[in-house]
C-alpha cells in the first residue's frame, strides 16, 4: 500500500532528489524510507510496504524476524511478516506525542536478522481537526472608560487550539455592535490573537455596559469553533493612560538558572497624578500557558524573575505579554512583550539503547562482524549533544558510525573462545558539553567454540615396557590426551591401528578404551614369542571437521624367567652312551651336556653341577660349559657302566632348572684303538655332524616354504587373468548359437510340470553369466508340440539340440540355460559329460515359472518356433524349444 501523502502528491521533488542522493551517500545500513499518515488512525491501518521499499524478500522475512524498534515506550506501529507492511498497533494523537510543535516526526528503527541490519525509518503524523479552539475563562471582562478615542485597542483573551496548520486557530468573529471592530492579528510564532478596536466614542450615560460575543474559529473542514462572552463596563473617564518606554523587551536566561533569578524589568509611566499616575504592573491576555508558572512578575517594580524551572528541550523561546493600569476610577492600560531566549546548558547526559545483540559469536567470525547495533540520543542541543561512543581499549571490537548517533558495534581482531570465552564490553557514551556528560552500558558478548583445535598430548610418541605373562585386561597405558575446544568438540575418541603393513595386533593383541584411552593387553604376552610392537594411537574429536592426532605408542615386552632350561644333548628320551676307556688320564673330556634357554639376558645364563654319579670322585663338569671330563685317571676297579645326572640352573629369580642323564660305558681299549682314535675326537666328529644335519634342515624347510609360496602367488595370479579375460568378453558371444561340441547334462522333462518349472544351468563363476531359457512345451494355441517341433529349422536342431532331427511322438520341453561370457551350452536327448573348463561348467537349478511372466516375444527359426527373452536380474533367460 503506498501511502496517503504520497498518493496525493505531497512529496516535492526536491525531496525526492534529496533522499536519491543520502541513499547513494551511504550504504544499506543507512537507508531511510518516509511515511506519512494522519492521526487517529484505526488500529491495523496499513501504513506502507517496509519491505518492498526496502528492496527485502518477503519470504524470508519471517525466518530473519523484522521488527520495529522505537524509542518510546508504546509500540504505535508493527509490521505484518506475511505481507510485509507496517501497520497502525496503537492509538496515535498528534498533540499527545508532539504538542504544538509544527512537525510530528515518529522515527523508527526495523532491525532485521540473520544478517543482522538495520534501516531506519520516518512516519509523519499528519493532524486532523480533532480539536475545538478552546479559551482560557468562561467570560470576559473588560472597563473602559468613555474618554478613551476611537481606534483604541483592547486585547482580547486568545482562544487555544492544540492541533496545528490549517486545523489550528485561524481568525476571530465578533458579534455585530456599533462600537466596536475586531482586528486579528498574528504572533511570530504564527498564532492568532484578537484586539478590540474602539471605533466611537463611547457614552457611559446611554449605555454604561455592552455584551459582545467573540467566537474562534480553525480552519478545519468543518471548521471548529468556540465562543467568549464579553462583558464592557464603561467607566469614567481617565484621559492618562501608562505609558511603556518600549514595546518590546529582550533577554537571554540559561535553562539551568534558579528560581528569584532576574530576567528584565519593565518601565511604565503615567502623566496623572495621585492614583490615576500609580501604575500596577500585571500579565497580559495574550500569554501562552504555563507561562505564569515559570515566571513571576513584581506587580510595582516591574521585574521578571525565574518562578519555575526552564528547560531549553522543550521551549526555547517565551514570549510573554505585561500590561501596566494605573489606580485611577477608570484606569487604562499600556501593553509591552518581552521575549525571553532559553539557553542550553549541557544538564542532559547521553541515554544508549541497544537494539540488537548478535551472541553468542563464533569464534572463527571474520574481521568486521557486527556484534550489536546501538542508538545514543542526547536532548541537548549544538556540541552538548554531539555524541562519541568508545570501547575499552585492547579488546577485539570498535565502533563505527554510518548515521548520526547510530553506531555499529564490530570485530576488529580474531577472536579465541580458549583465551577469552566471554566479554563484558562497557561502552561510553560521551557528549561535547562543558563538562562533559557520560553514560555506561555493558555489552555482553559470549564466544562460541568451533573445531579450530585437534587434540593435544604433552608427547608424540610413548614406550611401553610391559613383563610378560602379564594380566589380559590390565591397563599398560593410560594416554594423556586433551582438547582445549568446548565439551561437544573437546569429546574425544581413541582407535588403535597397527604401524606399517603387519596386521592383526589390534583385536588379538590389544585393545583401547575409545573413551578413556586406556591401551590394556588382551592376551598374555610372551616375550619369547615377541619382543616389540609397534602401534598407532588415532586420536579423533567430536567436532565438524574433525581432527585427528597420531600419537606412536611402542610396546616392549620385558623378559621374565618363565622357562625352564632344555636340554640339547645328551637327546631327552633316547638311550646315548659314551665311551670311555679305562687308563685314562685325569682331565679327558668324555662328553659336554648342552643346554639352551628360551628366556633372554641373565634368565638365560646356564650353569652345570653334577648332581649324582655312580662314582662321585670319577667326573667332573665344568660351571659354564657343561663339559663332563674325568677327575682321575680311571681305574680297573671303576665299575664298566657309569650314570651321570648333570643339573642345569638358570640364572633367573627364582632360579628353574632340568636334569640330563649321560651314561658313560668304561671299557677295555687296545693300543691299536687308542692310537686311530685319539683322545676326545669321537665326540667332537659327532658334534660337527649334529651341526651339519641341523643347518641342512633349516635350510630344507626354508627352500620348501619359499617355493610353496611363490606357487601359491603364479596360481592365483594366473586365475585371476583368467576370470578377467572372461570378464571381458563381448556381451554378443553370451548369445551366439551353440556349437555341437558343447554339451550339458540332460533334463528328464517327464519329472517335473513342463508348464510350472524350468531347469537352470548356472556355472560355477555366474557373477557375470546369462540363464538361456527353452521355452515350455505346454499345449499353444498356435499349433501342437509336434508342429511347432517339426516347423523348426533342422540346422536349428543341429545346433541348439545337438540332434539331426527330432524323433517322432516327442514332446517339446522347455530346459534354462546359463550362459557364460562367450560360452554356450545346449541340451540334447542324452546326458553327457561336458567339455568346458570347471570354472564354466553348468549347475542345474529348478526355477518355478508364473503363469504369465513379463515377456518380450520375437520371431526364431520358423513362424512356430519362439524364443523367450525374459529379464531374469543381471543375466538373461533365453528360452529355447528341446524335445523328450
Amino acid at each position: 500500500m503506498v501511502p496517503e501523502a504520497w498518493r496525493s502528491g505531497l512529496v516535492s521533488t526536491g525531496r525526492v532528489v534529496g533522499v536519491l542522493l543520502l541513499l547513494g551517500a551511504l550504504n544499506k545500513a543507512s537507508t531511510i524510507i518516509h511515511y506519512e499518515i494522519l492521526e487517529e488512525r484505526e488500529k491495523g491501518f496499513t501504513v506502507g510496504n517496509v519491505v518492498a521499499d526496502l528492496g527485502l524478500d518477503l519470504g524470508s522475512l519471517s525466518a530473519r524476524r523484522l521488527r520495529v524498534v522505537s524509542g518510546a515506550s508504546r509500540r504505535f506501529f508493527e509490521v505484518n511478516w506475511e505481507t510485509g507492511e507496517m501497520f497502525v498497533n496503537d492509538r496515535l494523537d498528534r498533540e499527545e506525542l508532539c504538542g504544538t510543535l509544527p512537525s510530528c516526526t515518529v522515527t523508527l528503527e526495523l532491525v532485521v536478522e540473520s544478517p543482522l541490519e538495520l534501516f531506519s525509518a520516518e512516519v509523519v503524523i499528519q493532524d486532523i481537526n480533532d480539536n475545538n479552539p478552546a479559551f482560557p475563562t468562561g467570560e470576559m471582562k473588560l472597563e473602559i472608560s468613555e474618554a478613551m478615542a476611537p481606534g483604541t485597542r483592547f486585547p482580547l483573551e486568545s482562544a487555544h487550539d492544540p492541533d496545528v496548520g490549517s486545523n489550528s486557530l485561524q481568525t476571530y468573529e465578533l458579534s455585530h455592535n456599533e462600537y466596536f471592530a475586531l482586528r486579528v492579528q498574528t504572533r511570530e510564532d504564527g498564532t492568532k490573537y484578537a484586539e478590540l478596536v474602539l471605533e466611537h466614542s463611547l457614552d457611559r450615560e446611554r449605555e454604561p455596559s455592552l455584551q459582545l460575543v467573540l467566537t474562534a474559529l480553525d480552519g478545519g473542514t468543518p471548521a471548529r469553533s468556540t465562543s467568549l462572552p464579553i462583558r464592557i463596563t464603561v467607566l469614567d473617564a481617565n484621559d492618562n493612560a501608562p505609558a511603556f518606554n518600549q514595546s518590546l523587551y529582550r533577554a537571554r536566561v540559561p535553562e539551568d538558572a534558579p528560581p528569584g533569578t532576574r530576567v528584565a524589568q519593565v518601565l511604565a509611566t503615567d502623566l496623572d497624578e495621585g492614583l490615576n499616575g500609580e501604575i500596577v504592573y500585571s500579565f497580559g491576555s495574550h500569554n501562552r500557558a504555563g507561562v505564569r508558572e515559570l515566571f513571576a512578575l513584581d506587580l510595582v517594580t516591574g521585574v521578571l524573575t525565574i518562578k519555575g524551572r526552564l528547560d531549553f528541550e522543550d521551549t526555547k523561546l517565551h514570549e510573554i505579554y505585561i500590561q501596566a493600569k494605573d489606580k485611577g476610577a477608570n484606569p487604562e492600560g499600556a501593553h509591552c512583550k518581552v521575549l525571553v531566549e532559553v539557553v542550553d546548558v549541557n544538564d542532559n547526559a547521553p541515554e544508549i539503547t541497544v537494539t540488537s545483540v548478535y551472541s553468542p559469536v563464533p569464534e572463527d567470525a571474520p574481521l568486521g562482524t557486527v556484534i550489536a547495533l546501538l542508538s545514543v540520543t542526547d536532548l541537548d542541543a549544538g556540541e552538548n549533544g554531539l555524541v562519541t561512543c568508545e570501547v575499552p581499549p585492547g579488546l577485539p571490537f570498535s565502533l563505527t558510525s554510518s548515521l548520526k548517533n547510530y553506531f555499529t558495534l564490530k570485530t576488529s581482531a580474531v577472536l579465541d573462545r580458549e583465551t577469552a570465552p566471554e566479554y563484558n564490553l562497557s561502552i561510553t557514551a560521551r557528549d561535547a558539553g562543558s563538562p562533559s556528560l557520560s553514560a555506561l552500558s555493558t555489552v555482553r558478548v559470549q564466544v562460541s567454540d568451533v573445531n579450530d583445535n585437534p587434540p593435544q598430548s604433552s608427547q608424540s610418541s610413548y614406550d611401553v615396557y610391559v613383563e610378560e605373562n602379564n594380566l589380559p585386561g590390565v591397563p599398560i597405558l593410560n594416554l594423556s590426551v586433551w582438547d582445549p575446544d568446548a565439551p561437544q568438540n573437546a569429546r574425544l575418541s581413541f582407535f588403535l591401528f597397527e604401524q606399517g603393513a603387519e596386521t592383526g595386533l589390534v583385536g588379538h593383541y590389544f585393545t583401547i578404551n575409545r573413551d578413556s584411552g586406556v591401551l590394556s593387553s588382551l592376551v598374555p604376552l610372551d616375550y619369547e614369542d615377541r619382543r616389540e610392537f609397534e602401534l598407532t594411537a588415532h586420536i579423533s574429536d567430536g567436532g565438524t571437521p574433525v581432527l585427528t592426532t597420531n600419537i606412536s605408542v611402542n610396546i616392549f615386552v620385558t623378559d621374565r624367567n618363565d622357562n625352564a632350561p632344555q636340554v640339547l644333548y645328551p637327546r631327552p628320551g633316547q638311550n646315548s652312551v659314551e665311551m670311555l676307556s679305562r687308563g685314562t688320564a685325569a682331565g679327558h673330556v668324555v662328553s659336554r651336556v648342552v643346554g639352551w634357554d628360551a628366556d633372554a639376558g641373565h634368565n638365560a645364563w646356564l650353569s652345570y653341577s653334577l648332581l649324582g654319579a655312580s662314582n662321585q670322585s670319577l667326573f667332573a663338569v665344568g660351571l659354564h660349559t657343561g663339559q663332563v671330563s674325568t677327575a682321575r685317571p680311571v681305574q680297573d676297579t671303576d665299575s664298566s657302566r657309569q650314570t651321570l645326572t648333570v643339573l642345569i640352573t638358570d640364572n633367573g629369580e627364582p632360579s628353574l632348572s632340568t636334569t640330563a642323564t649321560l651314561t658313560v660305558s668304561v671299557t677295555e681299549e687296545s693300543p691299536e684303538a687308542r692310537a686311530e682314535f685319539p683322545s676326545g675326537s669321537a665326540p667332537r666328529e659327532q658334534n660337527k655332524n649334529l651341526t651339519f644335519y641341523l643347518l641342512l634342515s633349516l635350510i630344507l624347510v626354508s627352500v620348501g616354504f619359499v617355493v610353496t609360496v611363490l606357487g601359491v602367488i603364479i596360481f592365483k595370479v594366473y586365475k585371476w587373468k583368467q576370470s578377467r579375460d572372461l570378464y571381458r568378453a563381448p556381451v554378443s558371444s553370451l548369445y551366439r548359437t551353440p556349437g555341437t561340441s558343447l554339451h550339458a547334462d540332460a533334463v528328464r522333462g517327464g519329472l517335473m510340470p513342463p508348464h510350472l518349472y524350468h531347469q537352470v544351468y548356472l556355472t560355477t563363476d555366474s557373477r557375470r553369466s546369462d540363464p538361456l531359457l527353452k521355452k515350455p512345451g505346454a499345449a499353444s494355441p498356435l499349433a501342437s508340440r509336434q508342429n511347432t517341433l517339426r516347423s523348426c529349422d533342422p540346422v536349428f536342431y543341429r545346433q541348439v539340440l545337438g540332434a539331426e532331427s527330432a524323433p517322432p511322438g516327442q514332446d517339446v520341453l522347455c530346459s534354462a540355460y546359463w550362459l557364460s561370457p562367450g560360452a554356450a551350452v545346449c541340451q540334447s536327448g542324452v546326458e553327457r559329460q561336458t567339455n568346458l573348463p570347471r570354472h564354466q561348467q553348468k549347475r542345474r537349478v529348478t526355477l518355478a515359472v508364473p503363469a504369465k511372466p513379463r515377456q518380450n516375444w520375437r520371431g526364431g527359426k520358423g513362424d512356430r518356433c519362439l524364443q523367450l527373452l525374459w529379464m531374469f536380474g543381471a543375466g538373461r533367460l533365453l528360452l529355447l524349444p528341446r524335445t523328450k
